[in-house]
């Protein structure tokens, strides 16, 4: 679970980021700014889940050798079966869709792991996702095949041991599933690393995003209760990082139930973090007045 500090600072940089002069429009920014500023997490997140699935694979190049040789002799009866047709080209299609998941997989281990954050974790989601979704496909196919061939008995004998390769790959892929989506299974306690921070990145940018939209919908009334106490006040001559500050600590006195000595020391970290070092004194004096004001 992100913390308020964090989500504070998320906000702070993405009021900075959407309020430069001829800056993006924030709608357009949020995207590009996410995978910024998530750059290393993501990168966390898809290593660990590439050796979980690293590990889950252990053993399946032999249950694959196992599968595509029990294949050629399965075709061989189907061929001898007209009505069977679609069996054979569930079969086949299974076969491709094999050799395609040892591809993907080969991809993935082949990427770098100690490159740049943003090159690692862009290359990792892709290559990953391919995966995932080839383990999809085969999932399905495999269903389909074992429906299929239930339909025909007079196959079961010739088809048993091809079958019995096909859910054995499928209990692997029942495991991948889980590695995929893990919070989908919260009794698996070894996935708890994978779904807490995936849950992390997601809540973040969650309450980051709520937060800078009150922020945004408050703007003016905002920046009129500024200008009540900065005689002259005009947005534009502060600086960008001061600003968007001010903004968000005056939007939690104003708007919110923080309380008030809490906002205003916390826009003064925020300041001594992301400010000059003329902003802690500038934003504190601007504040208090505020502060005074609505008690």
């Amino acid at each position: 679970m992100p913390s308020r500090r964090q989500i504070r600072e998320a906000a702070i940089q993405f009021l900075y980021c959407s309020d430069l002069e001829g800056g993006a429009d924030p709608s357009d920014l949020r995207e590009p700014f996410w995978e910024f500023l998530t750059e290393t997490d993501r990168r966390n997140l898809q290593t660990a889940t590439f050796r979980a699935v690293h590990h889950l694979a252990h053993g399946r190049d032999a249950r694959i050798t196992e599968f595509v040789e029990r294949s050629t002799p399965a075709l061989a009866h189907l061929a001898a079966f007209p009505q069977a047709e679609n069996l054979s080209t569930l079969l086949n299609r299974l076969l491709a869709l094999e050799s395609s998941w040892n591809v993907a997989f080969s991809k993935l281990g082949r990427i770098p792991k100690n490159g740049d954050d943003s090159d690692v974790a862009s290359s990792m989601e892709a290559a990953l996702e391919i995966l995932f979704k080839t383990d999809r496909d085969l999932a399905f196919h495999r269903d389909q095949f074992l429906k299929v061939s239930a339909d025909h008995p007079s196959l079961t004998a010739q088809l048993e041991a091809v079958s019995a390769s096909i859910r054995r790959l499928q209990r692997i892929s029942d495991r991948i599933r889980m590695v995929e989506e893990p919070e989908k299974f919260p009794e698996q306690a070894d996935l708890t690393k994978l779904r807490r921070s995936k849950s992390d990145i997601v809540e973040l940018r969650k309450s980051t995003d709520d937060l800078v939209d009150s922020v945004l919908a408050n703007k003016e009334s905002l920046d009129a209760s500024i200008g009540s106490i900065l005689e002259n006040y005009v947005p534009e001559r502060i600086d960008p990082v001061d600003r968007a500050i001010l903004r968000l600590a005056t939007y939690e006195l104003l708007h919110t139930d923080i309380p008030r000595k809490a906002a205003i020391n916390e826009a003064l970290e925020l300041a001594k973090r992301f400010g000059t070092t003329d902003s802690r004194r500038f934003v504190n004096g601007l504040l208090d007045k505020i502060a005074n004001i609505e008690r």
